[in-house]
């Protein structure tokens, strides 16, 4: 018997009831319209001042790098004026006669101090004078770029910028050139100036200040070298390692664009980058900035607008809301007093009787009615809900089977008894995903395609499934699937599961027990005729040219007879628990050796047997040899005696005539014979042909 419940009192409709969702809806779409309106005209103000912004920008960017490139190539045409003053003070005497020559360029003509090198040569090529610094230097201290130079000079006769003169930083260098002429016009020698980069007559250091973290002013060579940069660890390095201007640069080389004084703006996501070039020396100026730090005040005065937006937008927002609630407030208490049927948390709520409906005719009376049905539907499903779930969590609770519902790959309900089975507590595993149930997702994968195919065979799956515990360790299940619903697993499926681990365990240890030998834990002898036999069978089976081995490569294979020396000594001294040790012994000294190569067994008594499959006889004599040894190394100590073992060992390689497993066991018996007979301790070889010929011998003789 259940307690009565009385049924508590509900809430009275509010003064001013909740809008309906239909009413909400209105209203969103109303607050929504108003939102996108104000937001778009907002959008609409702050792109065309974005974009007004980004011209100023890239106008003013532009007009800098064409005033800096301009003011660069008069710095060149300067430097080309000094030197054409000083080749217009050099005569063809002073060109003949260097010490004339230097006192006229280091004291006769004052502007020879503007260039940090100079060189004057003849129209020969030889070189008259080399000052570097204002001190002679010895004409071999002249670079080849210098001299490559001043070569073309005298064969074109014209004036020249030259490339780059690299070095160290601090040596790279532009030359001047300027041709010496006769008066019939002809060239008569060479007069060369060069400028280190840093200098002030060509690109200070001073060039590039004020540093500023949001722009780089960047002049660099027609092949990407930089000349000038307001980090000063960037000479000398490539444009294509600078954020932004690497892009435009790898574009401008793709176009072959020629070097132009005419500047042009490349606006990109993160950069503003803006070039100029300077015709003569082929070099470009560059203005690398960031386009959000150049922004930055624009998009302050663009918030400061969008909140001015938002809040007029809500303002008219929270307007308009509160007219639609006022018109919506009759439809509003219908919904109150339909949203109590069915209410959570309150006893006998839901029931007809317990809802206070409002009196009203039209649509709304309809609708009344409509509610009051429904609400007494309800109360009879959840009382019939109720009952089926006190049963289903009996049934779960009490069953002497395990009974698991999953769905899409998760586990909804867990019984008790399937919980105790996989060794989780009871609620653990619900909700958990089917995977936690098996040792690796290949298991769970292979489980699944054969619960997928058996269900789209036969529409159920019943079958021995090893799960894996909480703790790690496996448990064996005979289970059985339906769905939830016929032919659809989509919907859940249910499962039944019994422990049949115990049996299973029972199962493999008889399957072990009846193949192994329960001492040595090797092959027993019924195990060891049945491997030898499969083996010589296959042999059989293949074509004869695929089994025709090589003179001198041993056959397909090699078979031991093992039997230890003295064992007998050890169980009639120490007795038969030692001598079942020196077996367990010899077994793992076996098996360790043979285990990647072949597998042994136990004949019987001391006798052992070891099969070594695809081994020439080198090898197998080889293996045979370490395990004699391994055994003479091992000295066993038994009630206060030491005892020194041997094994006598016979070998045989299998061969077309050794066609059964009798005749491969007599030669390799035959073969450990001899190695008794010769001595013992030892190992010993016996061809095929020989062992069958004693064997008939033997039989002819009984």
């Amino acid at each position: 018997m259940t307690p009565a419940h009385h049924p508590a009192p509900l809430p009275e409709a509010p003064g001013w009831p909740v809008p309906g969702s239909l009413v909400l809806r209105l209203m969103a779409v109303a607050v929504l319209a108003v939102v996108l309106s104000g937001v778009l005209a907002a959008w609409v103000v702050t792109r065309a001042s974005s974009q007004e912004a980004m011209r100023r920008v890239v106008s003013q960017q532009t007009d800098e790098v064409e005033v800096v490139a301009r003011l660069l190539a008069s710095k060149i045409e300067q430097s080309q004026k000094v030197l054409r003053t000083v080749a217009g003070g050099i005569t063809p005497a002073a060109l003949a006669s260097p010490s004339s020559l230097e006192w006229l360029l280091q004291q006769g003509l004052p502007a020879v101090q503007f260039f940090d090198t100079m060189q004057v040569a003849r129209d020969n090529g030889e070189l008259s004078l080399n000052l570097r610094n204002g001190r002679m230097q010895s004409a071999a201290e002249v670079d080849p770029a210098e001299r490559d130079a001043l070569r073309r000079t005298l064969v074109d006769g014209k004036p020249l910028v030259s490339e780059l003169i690299a070095g160290r930083t601090a040596e790279a260098r532009v030359m001047f050139t300027m041709p010496l002429h006769r008066e019939d016009g002809t060239v008569l020698g060479v007069v060369a100036g060069a400028l280190r980069l840093q200098s002030q007559g060509l690109l200070p250091p001073s060039m590039t200040l004020p540093v500023r973290d949001d722009s780089r002013l960047v002049v660099f060579t027609r092949d990407g070298t930089i000349l000038s940069h307001s980090d000063p660890a960037r000479l000398m390095g490539k444009v294509s390692d600078e954020p932004g201007l690497g892009a435009v640069y790898a574009r401008w080389l793709e176009e072959a664009a020629p070097v132009v004084g005419r500047g042009v703006t490349h606006v990109q996501p993160d950069h503003i980058v803006s070039m100029a070039g300077m015709p003569l020396p082929q070099w470009m100026v560059a203005r690398v900035s960031t386009s959000q730090a150049l922004l930055a005040p624009l998009a302050g005065a663009q918030q400061q607008a969008w909140w001015l937006a938002a809040a007029s937008m809500l303002a008219c927002v929270l307007l308009a809301a509160g007219a639609m609630a006022w018109m919506a407030r009759p439809l509003a208490r219908l919904t109150h007093s339909a949203r109590q049927i069915g209410q959570p948390g309150r006893a006998g709520s839901g029931s007809p009787a317990a809802i206070d409906w409002p009196r009203a005719g039209g649509e709304v009376g309809e609708l009344v009615q409509v509610f009051r049905q429904l609400a007494q539907q309800g109360t009879d499903q959840q009382l019939h809900r109720a009952t089926l779930d006190g049963q289903f969590k009996a049934i779960l609770e009490n069953a002497s089977v395990g009974i698991v519902i999953s769905r899409n790959g998760l586990l909804e309900v867990v019984g008790r008894q399937a919980a105790v089975m996989l060794g989780y507590s009871a609620g653990e595993l619900q909700g958990r995903p089917a995977r936690v149930l098996y040792a690796s997702d290949a298991d769970y994968g292979r489980i699944g395609a054969r619960v997928q195919a058996e269900f789209l065979a036969h529409g159920a799956f019943d079958a021995d499934v090893c799960f894996n515990r909480k703790d790690g360790t496996p448990v064996w299940a005979r289970v059985q699937g339906r769905a939830v619903q016929p032919h659809a697993m989509a919907g859940g499926t249910v499962w039944i599961l019994e422990d049949i681990t115990a049996a299973r365990e029972a199962q493999a240890q008889h399957a072990w027990e009846r193949t192994h030998d329960v001492l040595t834990r090797l092959y027993n002898r019924p195990a060891f005729d049945e491997k030898l036999a499969l083996l010589l069978a296959e042999r059989s089976a293949r074509p004869r040219h695929a089994v025709a081995q090589a003179p001198g490569a041993g056959g397909d294979g090699v078979v031991l007879f093992l039997d230890l020396d003295h064992f007998t000594l050890v169980n009639d001294v120490a007795g038969h628990d030692a001598g079942d040790d020196v077996l367990r012994h010899v077994a793992r000294l076996l098996e360790s050796h043979v285990r990647q190569i072949g597998w042994a067994a136990r004949l019987g008594g001391d006798e052992f047997a070891v099969v070594l499959p695809g081994c020439a006889a080198a090898r197998g004599q080889a293996v045979a040899e370490q395990l004699r040894a391994a055994v003479q190394a091992w000295e066993p100590s038994y009630q206060g005696r030491s005892f020194t073992l041997g094994v006598s060992i016979g070998l045989v390689v299998l061969d077309a005539s050794l066609q059964d497993v009798p005749s491969v066991l007599y030669a390799a018996d035959m073969a450990c014979y001899d190695a008794k007979r010769a001595g013992r301790n030892r190992v010993e070889t016996r061809q095929a042909a020989e062992a069958s010929v004693s064997g008939r011998a033997a039989l002819g003789a009984g």
